[in-house]
């Protein structure tokens, strides 16, 4: 028995900052594909009464969800969108490549979500508050309608938010990954003036090392009424905030609704309907 357990363990090697993988630990501790699509699933069916099938995800990084949705469906296919080839190439190797004929359906792109698409999609999405990236109501307006343009004509855009009066707070949120590392969000600043925010993320080993700055973010801290109004104003014919109503910590339930209540820290979805 001892030596089984023994053996067992050493089939997962410790994870330190020597040997570890900084996209890796992203996907584990940021990432959850499956509740996504699962989310994606409800909220198409509700408005739509079909099931979605072709999906494009801007700012896709290392598109493990694109791979995730075309193994969901044989008819399913993905197309993502990003500006970091080194990333991009990582996903192909890394969540991609063991796909065969699944991973034929994806189809990525090395160019500014901006230039859009000729391609129309039932679901475009922007996920983990990437698409923050933009400054000006100009700038986020103009991506709002390159994501109307890029929609069939029931499609639907899905992109997330957060807010709440921590959110505007320089501080640090540790949480612990499968016993394995943890991971730390790092509100680093917020400006109250342009509303201009840095924030990073670090991980840490039970060695003691580190990845310190693993991943650094420059974004605007956008609220949900500004959002609202501009993909309104980007030609979107209802805008609807998907808010977690579960009491249960471990347990997510979004829905629809015009009215939450505020907390320390929320995280909703904001979806455009074309």
């Amino acid at each position: 028995m001892t030596a089984r357990r023994r053996s067992r363990r050493s089939k997962t090697p410790r994870l330190t900052a020597k040997n570890a993988d900084k996209h890796v630990l992203y996907q584990m501790a940021v990432q959850d594909p499956e509740a996504e699509i699962s989310f994606i699933d409800d909220v198409f069916r509700r408005h739509r009464r079909r099931k979605a099938l072709s999906l494009r995800e801007d700012f896709c990084g290392s598109a493990l969800l694109c791979s995730r949705w075309v193994e969901s469906s044989p008819k399913r296919t993905a197309t993502g969108v990003d500006l970091d080839p080194k990333v991009l190439a990582w996903g192909k190797r890394n969540n991609l490549s063991h796909l065969h004929e699944a991973g034929d359906r994806v189809r990525l792109l090395k160019q500014n979500v901006l230039d859009g698409t000729r391609e129309k999609f039932d679901v475009v999405n922007a996920l983990n508050f990437s698409y923050w990236v933009f400054r000006t109501r100009q700038e986020m307006r103009n991506y709002f309608s390159v994501a109307w343009r890029g929609l069939k004509r029931d499609g639907v855009f899905i992109c997330d938010a957060y807010g709440g009066w921590e959110s505007q707070e320089p501080m640090e949120e540790a949480r612990s990954i499968k016993g394995r590392f943890t991971y730390v969000w790092d509100q680093y600043s917020f400006n109250p003036i342009d509303h201009g925010i840095r924030n990073y993320i670090h991980f840490r080993f039970k060695d003691g090392s580190k990845i310190e700055r693993a991943f650094r973010y420059d974004w605007r801290y956008w609220t949900l009424p500004e959002l609202r109004e501009l993909m309104s104003e980007a030609g979107f014919s209802e805008v609807l905030v998907y808010w977690d109503r579960s009491d249960n910590d471990r347990y997510e339930d979004y829905r629809p609704t015009l009215r939450g209540d505020n907390h320390p820290g929320w995280l909703a979805y904001v979806v455009g309907l074309r």
